[in-house]
């Protein structure tokens, strides 16, 4: 190849770098920040459609209705950083509640809520050692778990309806300081926490890494299969706090409190920008997700749009998200 030719192939490579490098971008850009933008555009509408919304007593509610998918969402976002799903916190989110609510009813309120939050996290570590020992698909591992939870649920309640009675059940759910919820407080803690420990830790960078490249992970040194086990420890902890807390709101447990809440805090995190192939994503933008698809519904209660709209916006917007994340690395 001559002098020319070689020249010729340059210039034509230096082109295709010049306009493909502006649209990933665009791409990402929009990925980044696109649901913050949404955010704040979904925020101004409906601060000028309804006099209602910007009540602090609205505001409150959005935040306090947010919290539960919220604390979930969070370890959601980890587990799916790290490469992994885990469908199973809905019905940990049920057993937990219930457990709780049945003790409490038995007079040991203290008990009932830390055994309901235990045992979230004995159901975390029991899918991470089942998903890491038999090496099978986190997808199919946490959803055959899910379904034997939810019956295990079901025969502790034995289907009934668990009230309990006693004020001091009610104050963790209902109760407030400053004029403001402690679930709200509970979701900001449980946030800043998981920030933490994505972010300003080396288990934190491990699971970027392994959601990156789990092989090349390994072949650095990192124990994959300890650090997965980990973050599926942290989202079962979050489902049964979540679980505690929605029971401690309403009093009562049910075997199938949460139905969908599993479904929500994947949505929430992908809408948040996290990727769902892994190695990308952080908390920060989960709780954006987390807030917009709480102010969606919100927004159409206040508008009185009939709820069936709502599931076909928030569809829209998750597979909006999904495709902006593939075509994303895919212009990589």
């Amino acid at each position: 190849m001559n002098e020319k030719s070689k020249f010729v192939r340059r210039v034509q490579f230096l082109s295709m770098e010049a306009f493909s490098f502006p649209k990933r971008v665009r791409l990402d850009t929009l990925r980044d920040y696109g649901t913050i933008i949404a955010f704040v555009a979904l925020f101004v509408v409906l601060s000028f459609t309804t006099p209602a919304f910007l009540s602090l007593r609205n505001l409150h509610n959005i935040l306090d209705q947010s919290a539960h998918v919220g604390i979930i969402a969070c370890a959601m976002t980890i587990v799916i950083i790290g490469g992994c799903f885990d469908l199973s916190v809905g019905a940990i989110f049920a057993f937990a509640g219930s457990l709780a609510a049945i003790i409490a009813r038995a007079g040991y309120t203290e008990l009932g809520i830390l055994t309901g939050i235990s045992v979230g996290l004995i159901f975390g570590l029991v899918n991470g050692i089942i998903i890491t020992l038999f090496r099978i698909n986190s997808f199919i591992a946490t959803l055959a778990t899910s379904l034997m939870i939810r019956g295990m649920a079901l025969v502790l309640t034995g289907g009934l309806l668990i009230v309990v009675t006693d004020p001091k059940f009610a104050l963790l759910g209902q109760g407030r300081f400053l004029q403001i919820k402690y679930p709200v407080y509970l979701f900001a803690g449980f946030a800043l926490l998981t920030w933490f420990i994505l972010s300003r830790t080396t288990f934190g960078r491990y699971v970027y890494a392994i959601g990156g490249n789990q092989e090349a992970a390994r072949l650095s040194g990192v124990r994959v299969n300890l650090i997965r086990i980990l973050t599926f420890c942290l989202t079962g902890l979050a489902a049964g706090i979540a679980g505690v807390l929605t029971v401690s709101r309403i009093s009562q447990g049910v075997a199938d409190i949460g139905a969908g809440v599993e479904l929500d805090a994947i949505a929430a995190t992908v809408i948040g920008g996290t990727s769902i192939l892994g190695g990308e994503g952080a908390i920060w933008r989960t709780i954006v997700g987390v807030l917009l698809l709480r102010l969606i519904g919100n927004g159409f209660n206040l508008l009185n749009v009939p709820p069936f709209y709502q599931g076909i916006f928030q569809g829209a917007i998750i597979i909006f998200a999904v495709a902006l994340d593939t075509l994303s690395k895919r212009n990589r």
